[in-house]
């Protein structure tokens, strides 16, 4: 039997609308947003600060001043949530970079070859940058709104169902607010594990792995070109049994380079800035020192301790509320060298979306969810770790036998991709978290690392004819450059 037009609209007109609320408004908590934002009427982001209208600085992203790469995995991801974002990025000046078609990496077997086939990219850009072109694109959607300078002081519900959280304003009034998915990405200060423990919810186990890495960063004015220049990296020998020395040059926006300088307990950087270049000279090859001695430096150095792997296993978890998801730093926080965080946040939130997509706001979602973010969360988390472990002073967790074993075998396929475009192409698809680490085990790889590199070892960097003259017409002309 037909409905009457009159009983079909009050049916519409009686429908509940749902909300999610996102608690940080980090570069994962727009992510998040974008994320459930076609599945969900509102979406309300609650953040601690201020947000700003441009690339500016957005307080409490203290990370911001060293630099940061968003690698093809995760700017896929980003594509997905976001069509367009990497292409509005190029337009503000960040870079696609070829891996490792334009990389100058200089791996602790040996100096990598630029394969000329480019079948992986990374876009490099200062995270201010990047933090604001996401930010604009999530912001421009009405469904989407940010409650500024206000803080989340606990859950609301119960151990079965999260209903809401209670917030707290700049002026220390408390109110209520009620949502039916809570998303907790705010970062690696989140309290979630405390706000579980107040809905009678044990904690969750937690691995904290420490190296003791410390970072010092600085912007330069390049002395060339930055648009197509290549990344350049140094990177330490944790097989040495000495204190390790890293560092990298990104080309980012305006005409700059984003220079940081990475040691290990015995080896860490100054915050000086006289200190920071003959830093740079003490790394297992001159290139970027030389290159940094012709750049005029825009910034003081910016240093952090804060480079600990650590993570929280809420996907294994007995007991977890509906209603509420984690990602993010909230998750998972890794050592910044390698370059996963933003990623992992990117995937983590394709993730989230694709439960929602097949599951709605129905019972079983946040676990659901919860267990395919930390999909991507494992693969980082094994890759920061398992070169972590190697460092002396490294606290929380050592090397086993197992652990050495592997390292042997990696550091076998890295010396094999000296001379190998196969096994360079596989460490990269590993390494952009596009592939699981199994891929690395796949036959025709094992067979690569037994017959080892096809070329010759390679004795410095391979600046291309274009990058060499302009290096010269700026003056550079290190003995490395015309050997």
């Amino acid at each position: 039997m037909t409905e009457s037009p009159r009983r079909m609209s009050t049916r519409v007109s009686t429908r509940v609308s749902t909300r999610a609320v996102v608690v940080g408004g980090s570069l994962a908590g727009m992510l998040a947003a974008a994320a459930v934002r076609d599945h969900i009427d509102s979406v309300e982001i609650i953040e601690a600060h201020g947000l700003p209208e441009g690339a500016e600085a957005r307080p409490g992203v203290p990370q911001a001043a060293h630099f940061h790469i968003l690698l093809s995995g995760g700017a896929n991801a980003i594509e997905e949530l976001l069509p367009g974002t990497v292409e509005e990025l190029l337009s503000a000046g960040a870079n696609r970079v070829p891996m490792t078609t334009n990389m100058l990496i200089y791996s602790p077997e040996g100096w990598y070859r630029r394969w000329k086939r480019d079948s992986h990219h990374l876009i490099a850009a200062s995270r201010d940058l990047t933090d604001s072109v996401i930010r604009g694109k999530v912001l421009k959607d009405p469904r989407v709104s940010v409650r500024p300078h206000t803080k989340v002081t606990a859950l609301l519900g119960s151990s079965r169902r999260v209903t809401g959280v209670r917030l707290r304003a700049a002026d220390g009034t408390e109110t209520d607010l009620t949502a039916d998915l809570v998303i907790d990405a705010s970062g690696k200060a989140a309290r979630t594990p405390r706000w579980l423990a107040e809905l009678g919810i044990p904690a969750p186990a937690e691995d904290r792995v420490d190296s003791g890495i410390a970072y010092a960063s600085r912007v330069y004015r390049a002395p060339v070109p930055t648009l197509n220049w290549p990344v350049i990296s140094v990177q330490a020998d944790p097989r040495r049994g000495e204190p390790g020395r890293t560092g990298g040059i990104v080309p980012i926006e305006d005409g700059r380079w984003h220079v940081s300088l990475i040691g290990t307990p015995g080896a860490q950087p100054s915050r000086e800035a006289a200190e920071f270049e003959p830093y740079a000279r003490t790394l297992r090859h001159p290139v970027i020192a030389d290159l940094l001695s012709h750049a005029e430096p825009l910034t003081d150095v910016a240093v952090t301790h804060s480079t600990a792997n650590r993570r929280y296993y809420y996907d294994r978890l007995k007991s977890w509320p509906e209603g509420l998801v984690a990602l993010g730093d909230s998750v998972a926080a890794f050592n910044p060298v390698y370059g996963h965080g933003m990623s992992v946040a990117a995937l983590g939130a394709v993730a989230l979306r694709t439960q929602l997509s097949s599951l709605g706001l129905t019972n079983g979602l946040s676990r659901k969810a919860q267990r395919a973010i930390a999909r991507p969360v494992e693969l980082a988390w094994s890759l920061a770790v398992g070169q972590d472990i190697h460092y002396e002073t490294t606290m929380g967790k050592s090397a086993g036998a197992a652990d050495r074993l592997l390292q042997r075998y990696v550091s076998r396929l890295s010396h094999t991709a000296t001379g190998s475009y196969h096994v360079a192409t596989a460490m990269t698809e590993v390494l952009t978290l596009q592939s699981p680490g199994t891929a690395l085990l796949r036959p025709g790889v094992l067979a690569a690392a037994v017959m080892g590199p096809l070329r010759p070892r390679l004795d410095g960097p391979t600046f291309t004819g274009g990058e060499r003259r302009l290096l010269a017409d700026a003056g550079i002309r290190p003995p490395w450059l015309t050997a």
